[in-house]
């Protein structure tokens, strides 16, 4: 029998393992000594040259960094309608609006013409999602914001890595957030970064994830309870230590599919971007749905749909229903994630080729 070939795997050795349990042995548990040196680590790692702050969830990193940044109710902040439904419940958390831009065909990510026809008097931010780890177009996006005095915030959840032109994302705006969710390209088990742009970010979103407080008993403001503990913080610590390694064999997987794949077409790359290919992400212009069904049941590959149901169609954003966004609503029709995960050896590879020109020959 055929193995099947999941769609994403989390890598856990027994380095992890044993962090966890040098962690357990210690006695401290919640927000110590790992947790400030994965801050560090990560920071460094990326290349990102500022404060790191270390929290429970990449949705929690995404609204505190937003209330960090002065983000309130009234305000409008524009975000891409496809993209996982956390990056507008972020914004939404806070009391402001997300306001739908559409996007670019090739990159999935923010169109910035888009985005300048969707500004108001009432933004004050705009969102790119560096979406399956392809970089946003951040010049033309920084340039919009220049032009009209606005904040760029990073959702760099899927983008661990990812570059534009030698600069890493969450880099680039008032703040950028790391998702640490274990189907990412590396987890912590459950957790999220947040990129600070300054030192007065870094110190309100630490503010904002324990209770309001910087000194114990001495709160400043309302806070939450965003915590990052040192188990996780010891697991991404290892985690680091991986996931360049990891990166290289998701490229070259992706390149491999790139150049064997017919039929459908296959992800483009900007010029100067680092693609990290969180999700190897193909459109299928006919049937997409039918297209996976058989993928899976014909040939044992898993793969995944992101995203089917745009963000302005969800119910809590109804009003925003109106939006016309033809690509995302062509993207939302098409797209569809294949295997590339470093689980995925050469002969899975040579099936998943196969098997989609395959399909796509016979118009499955």
């Amino acid at each position: 029998m055929t193995d099947f070939i999941p769609p994403a795997k989390p890598l856990i050795g027994d380095e992890e393992r044993a962090a966890v349990d040098r962690v357990l042995r210690s006695g401290m548990l919640a927000q110590g000594p790992e947790v400030k040196a994965f801050e560090e680590e990560f920071s460094a790692h990326f290349g990102l040259g500022r404060e790191c702050v270390a929290v429970n969830s990449g949705t929690s990193g995404q609204h505190l960094g937003l209330l960090a940044s002065g983000v309130k109710a009234g305000d409008e902040v524009i975000v891409p309608s496809f993209t996982f439904a956390a990056t507008a419940n972020s914004v939404a958390l806070t009391g402001a609006t997300p306001v739908f831009a559409d996007i670019e065909e090739g990159s999935f990510c923010l169109d910035p013409a888009s985005v300048e026809a969707a500004i108001t008097e009432r933004t004050v931010g705009i969102m790119p999602v560096h979406l399956y780890g392809h970089p946003a177009n951040m010049p033309a996006l920084l340039a919009v914001a220049k032009k009209h005095g606005l904040m760029i915030f990073e959702d760099a959840a899927q983008a661990h890595g990812a570059s534009l032109d030698g600069t890493p994302v969450g880099a680039f705006g008032t703040f950028g957030m790391f998702s640490l969710y274990p189907t990412k390209n590396m987890t912590s088990g459950e957790g999220g970064m947040v990129s600070c742009g300054s030192p007065e970010v870094a110190r309100m979103v630490r503010l904002y994830r324990n209770q309001g407080m910087e000194k114990q008993y001495h709160n400043e403001v309302v806070g939450l309870n965003n915590r990052m503990t040192d188990i996780h913080a010891a697991i991404g610590r290892e985690q680091l230590k991986k996931v360049d390694a990891w990166t290289r064999t998701r490229q070259e997987n992706a390149a491999f599919l790139s150049e064997g794949i017919t039929g459908v077409t296959t992800p483009p790359v900007a010029e100067g971007a680092v693609h990290v290919y969180h999700q190897y992400t193909v459109r299928v212009p006919e049937d997409r749905d039918g297209f996976a069904a058989a993928l899976k049941e014909q040939y044992q590959i898993g793969s995944g749909m992101f995203y089917p149901v745009p963000n302005h169609e969800l119910a809590p954003f109804a009003d925003n229903a109106h939006a016309e966004l033809p690509q995302t609503q062509k993207a939302a029709k098409e797209c569809l994630s294949l295997p590339v995960h470093p689980s995925v050896d050469r002969a899975g590879l040579e099936r998943i080729v196969e098997a989609v020109n395959a399909l796509a020959k016979a118009g499955a």
